[in-house]
């Protein structure tokens, strides 16, 4: 009996080493199940942390961008505004001299001392000629209207 126990039992490596083999080639064939999300709780609540930090600095941050741009505008208004301030000053203080107040009533008012002489050039060349006669459209109407009847009556 011996032999026979000794058959079964080398029998029985042999099918457990067969099972074993057909048990990692089923492993191997086996379908593999899909991974799991990498997604977890914690990574969801961290993007939603990140996401809400992000639209509560965002209307601020826009805002100080906005701001800091019309800031740069008013400090350049101001800028110009003193540059004009000083302009002005300097031509009231040139107001002050006599002798610029005397130049511009010449210029503008056309002044002149006692003695003096003042001549009036009206189209700037000094030519004594008489300026040729307007065109109709740049008279007034009622001289048009008055050469045409002068005109039609043949007074000419």
């Amino acid at each position: 009996m011996p032999a026979d126990r000794f058959s079964t039992a080398t029998r029985l490596r042999a099918l457990g080493s067969q099972a074993a083999e057909r048990v990692y080639r089923a492993q191997s064939r086996r379908v593999r199940t899909p991974r799991r999300s990498r997604l977890t709780g914690r990574a969801a609540l961290l993007a939603l942390v990140v996401c809400s930090l992000i639209v509560a600095v965002a209307y601020p941050l826009r805002q100080y961008v906005s701001q800091r741009s019309e800031i740069a505008d008013q400090r350049r208004q101001a800028e110009r505004a003193r540059e004009q301030v000083e302009r002005l000053r300097e031509e009231k203080a040139r107001w002050t001299d006599p002798a610029y107040v005397e130049q511009q009533a010449r210029r503008h008012l056309h002044y002149v001392r006692p003695g003096e002489t003042g001549f009036t050039v009206r189209d700037g060349t000094g030519d004594a000629r008489r300026p040729p006669d307007p065109r109709p459209a740049d008279r007034a109407w009622y001289h048009n209207l008055w050469e045409s009847v002068d005109s039609s009556d043949g007074g000419g």
